[in-house]
């Protein structure tokens, strides 16, 4: 089987990639615009290619006909796609036409993850909306959202009209080690982790901590894609979600709790999103009947991972004490 993954440089891409070496014997080609990525294993391909590129898209699928195409690669970023939502819409929507024309015109009748998100279903408006589950409308509050739910359309949309076997994963939040500072748990880790350096005073500067989201761990999120490419019903979307939302201000707490320092907490009004949700959580019965996957990894271990993370990137940074000459 020869898996492409689009994104494959990125926080996921690259746990993915991990656990299909790990776990399968899967030739896997991974995509990325900025980089040609690291040659992790001796199954693991790369094409340093922009998804926009329509005719390079087509050349990537006619030269690897791959069996399994997992679709990461997007503006992720809540707060960018406010800033350029132009961007945002040509970056996610572009690529992922491109994939399905490629795919339909090299013939090809791969198995088609497409991965959305969460930021769908927008705020919950009365009571009985929450857990989401799958069979709500997607009623998004933000140009991201907006892109994932028009990414999902393009894509049910081909499988109507070419017959194309697609499956949806609608991840909520995910975090782990190698996530980048703009998403909150990795911008609290750092923030400790360069106090505890010495390298920032022992102020933390936060947005809206009473939001209340639902967390898994990166690690869990790329099993449950695993387990969609094998098991998921063509055509149907699951939430990858544990179903228990916690506050901004208790991850935090956690992560607190995991280091001797001692911080003052100050408010950031440049960190308060737009139409921000108060709170979103998921219910994940239809990917655990359907797969058997659940979270295996504790939140607290999630939180100790991502901060031991951020302890070894500002171990490594040429600002470190540890660094200087």
């Amino acid at each position: 089987m020869r898996v492409l993954i689009t994104g494959m440089a990125g926080f996921v891409g690259q746990h993915l990639a991990r656990l299909l070496v790990e776990e399968t014997h899967w030739t896997i080609i991974g995509v990325s615009r900025d980089t040609s990525g690291d040659r992790a294993h001796a199954r693991v391909f790369w094409w340093q290619l922009d998804l926009r590129d329509a005719d390079g898209v087509s050349r990537l699928l006619r030269y690897e006909r791959p069996d399994i195409i997992v679709h990461l690669a997007a503006q992720a970023h809540v707060p960018t796609a406010w800033k350029d939502p132009w961007g945002t819409y040509e970056n996610n929507l572009k690529a992922t036409v491109n994939l399905f024309e490629g795919i339909v015109a090299n013939k090809l009748a791969p198995r088609v993850l497409l991965v959305s998100s969460n930021e769908v279903y927008g705020r919950p408006e009365r009571e009985g909306d929450l857990p989401f589950v799958e069979t709500r409308a997607p009623q998004p509050t933000n140009p991201y959202a907006v892109s994932k739910a028009a990414q999902e359309l393009i894509a049910l949309q081909y499988r109507r009209s070419h017959a194309l076997d697609v499956v949806i994963a609608r991840p909520f939040n995910h975090i782990g080690p190698g996530q980048a500072a703009h998403f909150v748990a990795a911008d609290f880790a750092r923030q400790i982790a360069e106090i505890e350096a010495g390298l920032r005073e022992p102020v933390m500067w936060l947005g809206n901590m009473a939001a209340q989201r639902d967390f898994t761990d990166v690690r869990d999120v790329v099993r449950a894609y695993l387990a969609l490419i094998r098991l998921g019903e063509p055509g149907a979307v699951y939430n990858v979600c544990s179903g228990k939302p916690r506050s901004i201000q208790a991850l935090l707490d956690a992560l607190l709790a995991l280091t001797p320092v001692r911080v003052e907490q100050r408010t950031d009004p440049s960190k308060f999103r737009v139409a921000d949700t108060p709170i979103s959580y998921g219910d994940p019965t239809r990917i655990r009947e359907a797969t058997g996957w659940q979270p295996r990894i504790p939140f607290e271990q999630t939180l100790a991972d991502v901060l031991n993370d951020w302890r070894a990137r500002v171990r490594q940074s040429p600002h470190s004490p540890t660094q200087q000459p």
